[in-house]
């Protein structure tokens, strides 16, 4: 194994140039994984606009955007990891609306925001068509094992040191949810691009 530093702009350059060359000429589907410590949502934004300069269309989604109501959330408490790892993300909606539509035979058609957690009512988001060849980059915590169907996975790996640092202390009632998801998934066995994040100034690509 080979640890590889690298610059964050000559990180999201080499995924770039990953993703445009897969093979096939369908829509390619992204997940970047990470804890919200990690922020995630950074690396896939800095994906949008390189892609597009090549030519392919992008959509971007990112999974607060597809959580369960707060009534199944919530329904252990509002501090319990368990929950936070099993209920939290709405799987079967996420794959309905955005993966599966965006997949091999796909309508190409997706709903970019299901649910909005902030006022605990469906998102008023309009469909959208993403054409042949375009890319889909989607964004979130704990998405690995759970069957989501994916071209490329992506995995910010966080030391139980650095995710404790770097994770708010109002938010480290979700700690243990991280360790389960380590022991029973293996991210960085599951995923096809590991990365490591401790400083995220200094991403190091894992080889």
């Amino acid at each position: 194994m080979r640890v590889r530093p690298l610059s964050p702009d000559t990180l999201a350059g080499e995924l770039v140039e990953r993703i445009d060359a897969l093979p096939g000429s369908d829509r390619v589907r992204v997940l970047i994984d990470g804890a919200p410590a990690a922020h995630p949502e950074r690396l896939a934004d800095a994906l949008v606009e390189p892609l597009r300069l090549l030519g392919r269309p992008v959509l971007r989604v990112s999974t607060v955007d597809f959580l369960r109501p707060a009534s199944l959330r919530f329904e252990r408490g509002h501090t319990d990891p368990d929950s936070y790892y099993e209920d939290w993300l709405d799987v079967g909606g996420l794959t309905r609306e955005v993966l599966a539509p965006l997949g091999p035979g796909g309508s190409g058609r997706a709903l970019p925001a299901l649910w909005n957690a902030a006022t605990d009512r469906a998102s008023r988001a309009e469909y959208e068509t993403l054409p042949p060849g375009g890319v889909l980059v989607v964004d979130g915590a704990l998405l690995l094992g759970r069957g989501l169907p994916a071209e490329l996975t992506v995995h910010l790996r966080l030391s139980a040191a650095a995710l404790a640092r770097r994770t708010d202390p109002a938010q480290h009632w979700t700690l243990p949810a991280f360790a389960r998801y380590d022991e029973q998934v293996g991210p960085d066995r599951a995923a096809q691009v590991i990365v490591r994040y401790d400083d995220p100034l200094r991403p190091a690509l894992v080889m």
